[in-house]
C-alpha cells in the first residue's frame, strides 16, 4: 500500500522543478546570446582579440608589400634618369669629338683626324650597346654612381667643345688678322699709286697752265677761257672727290645730303651721286661770279678803261704762286678775303665740327692765319682756280654773266653738255646743273647738267 505523500509536499517539489527549468532555460538563451553576440562583431573578450590580431598581420603584410612596391618604383625611376643621364653625356662626347673632326680638317691633321673618328665610333658603340641592355632588360646600373659618371662625362664633352670653339675663333682670327694685313697692304698701294697719278697730273696740269704765263691780252681769245675753266672744274672734282672721303670717315649719310642739295633727284648710277656735291661746290664757289668785285663790297676797282688790264694783271700775277704760301704771305689780299668768305660759306661750321671734331681751321681762317691741313689745302687751290677765272673773264673787257638750267628743261646742245654719255635717241630732260655756264659778251660757254634717267615710253 503506498504511502501517501501529504498535499503540501508534492507541491513544493514542483516548484523546484519549475525554478531548475526556468534557470536552465535563462542560461541556454544567455548562451545563445553569447554567440550571436560574437558572431555580430560583439564585445566578446576572446573573439574579438583573435580578430584585431589577424587584421594587425593582414596589415602589415599590405604595408610591407606597399613598401617594397615603392622601393621598386624609386630604383626604376633612378635607373631611367641615370640611363637618360648616360645616353645624354654620350651624345656631348660624339658632339665633341664631331667638332674636334671638323677641326682637324683645316689644317688636314691625320693623326687628330683618326682619334676623333674614334672617338666617334666608340661614343656609338657605348649608345648602341646601352640601347641593346635596354631593350633586353639587362641594365645593372648603379643610379648614383652613374650619374656621377655621367655629369663628369658631359661636363669633359662640353669642355673639349669649348676649346674646340675656342681654337677656331682664334684661328679665324688670326685669318681675319691676315686678311687685313693683306688689304691695308692693297689700301696703302692703291694710296701710293693714286698720289702719283694725281703728283703726275697736277705736273701736267701746271705745265699746262705755263701756257697762260706766256700769254699777251692782245691774243686773248675765248678759247683760253674754255681751257683754264678745264683746269679750274678739275680741282674742284678733286676737292669734291676730297669732301665726300671726309664725310664718309665721319660716317655721314650721304643719300640725306644729296636729298637735301638736289631734291628728288634720279641717278642711273651709284657713283652718279658725286655730281650733286660737285652741283653745290660750284654753285657756292660761282656765286657772284658775275659781279667785277666777285662778291667782295669793300673791293676797290679801277677806272673802266683800266679795269681790263687790271684784272689781266691780277691773272698773270698769281698763275704760278702757291695758293697757301700766297695766304699765308698776304693776309690781307682780295684773294685771301674771297678764300676766307668762300671757306665759311661751303664748310658750315656743323660741317666741319662733324668732319673734324673741332672749328680750329674755321677760327684760324677768321683771326687771319692758314690752316694745315689737306682739307683746306685742297680748297685753297680749288678757289686759286676759281679766283683766277674771274681775273680771266673780266680781262675780255665784256660783260660775264653766268647761267643755269631749270629742272625738267629740255637738253640744248648749244646751251648744256652733260656730264654722263647720252647715246639715247629720246630727247632727255635736265635734272639738275653741275656747273653753270657762262656768257662772255655774245660768246656762250656751256653749262654742265646731269640728264634724268630715261624711263621707257607709257604705253598708249
Amino acid at each position: 500500500m503506498d504511502t501517501m505523500r501529504p498535499k503540501s509536499a508534492f507541491n513544493n517539489n514542483n516548484n523546484k522543478q519549475s525554478k531548475l527549468a526556468r534557470t536552465f532555460h535563462k542560461v541556454i538563451n544567455l548562451r545563445s546570446a553569447t554567440s550571436k553576440i560574437a558572431s555580430n562583431n560583439g564585445i566578446c573578450l576572446l573573439t574579438s582579440q583573435a580578430k584585431v590580431k589577424e587584421d594587425r598581420e593582414h596589415f602589415e603584410k599590405h604595408r610591407h608589400l606597399d613598401k617594397k612596391e615603392e622601393e621598386f618604383k624609386a630604383r626604376n625611376r633612378a635607373v631611367m634618369e641615370a640611363l637618360l643621364a648616360k645616353l645624354f653625356a654620350g651624345i656631348t662626347s660624339i658632339k665633341a669629338a664631331y667638332a674636334e673632326l671638323q677641326m682637324a680638317q683645316n689644317p688636314y691633321n691625320n693623326e687628330a683626324i683618326q682619334m676623333a673618328d674614334q672617338s666617334v665610333v666608340n661614343e656609338l658603340k657605348a649608345i648602341s650597346e646601352l640601347k641593346r641592355s635596354f631593350l633586353k632588360k639587362e641594365l645593372d646600373l648603379s643610379p648614383q654612381v652613374t650619374l656621377m659618371l655621367a655629369e663628369i662625362q658631359e661636363q669633359q664633352g662640353l669642355m673639349k667643345t669649348y676649346e674646340i670653339t675656342i681654337k677656331k675663333l682664334e684661328s679665324e682670327a688670326e685669318h681675319k688678322g691676315t686678311d687685313i694685313y693683306s688689304l691695308q697692304k692693297k689700301l696703302e698701294d692703291c694710296v701710293a699709286f693714286n698720289k702719283s697719278l694725281e703728283n703726275k697730273l697736277n705736273a701736267s696740269g701746271s705745265l699746262s697752265l705755263s701756257m697762260f704765263e706766256n700769254l699777251r691780252l692782245s691774243v686773248l681769245s675765248p678759247t683760253h677761257f674754255v681751257q683754264f675753266q678745264q683746269h679750274t672744274l678739275r680741282s674742284v672734282r678733286s676737292f669734291v672727290r676730297l669732301m665726300i672721303r671726309e664725310m664718309e670717315s665721319a660716317n655721314w649719310d650721304l643719300d640725306t645730303a644729296i636729298k637735301f642739295i638736289e631734291p628728288d633727284s634720279v641717278f642711273a648710277k651709284q657713283s652718279h651721286s658725286c655730281f650733286a656735291f660737285e652741283s653745290f661746290v660750284s654753285k657756292t664757289m660761282l656765286e657772284g661770279f658775275n659781279n667785277p668785285n666777285f662778291g667782295l663790297p669793300s673791293e676797290s676797282l679801277p677806272l673802266n678803261n683800266k679795269t681790263q688790264l687790271h684784272f689781266f694783271e691780277k691773272f698773270k700775277k698769281l698763275i704760278s704762286v702757291n695758293s697757301k704760301n700766297f695766304l699765308a704771305q698776304n693776309p690781307s689780299s682780295s684773294f685771301c678775303k674771297f678764300t676766307r668768305a668762300k671757306y665759311l660759306q661751303l664748310v658750315h661750321a656743323k660741317m666741319e665740327c662733324s668732319l673734324f671734331g673741332n672749328l680750329n681751321q674755321r677760327k684760324l681762317l677768321s683771326t687771319g692765319g692758314v690752316p694745315d691741313s689737306s682739307f683746306f689745302a685742297a680748297f685753297a687751290e680749288m678757289s686759286m682756280r676759281v679766283w683766277l677765272l674771274h681775273c680771266l673773264a673780266f680781262s675780255f673787257g665784256q660783260q660775264v654773266s653766268i647761267f643755269q638750267v631749270k629742272k625738267g628743261s629740255r637738253f640744248s646742245e648749244v646751251y648744256m653738255e652733260s656730264v654722263t654719255p647720252n647715246d639715247v635717241d629720246t630727247e632727255p630732260s635736265v635734272s639738275f646743273t653741275v656747273v653753270p655756264g657762262f656768257k662772255i659778251g655774245k660768246t656762250v660757254i656751256q653749262s654742265q647738267v646731269y640728264l634724268s634717267p630715261v624711263t621707257a615710253p607709257a604705253s598708249r
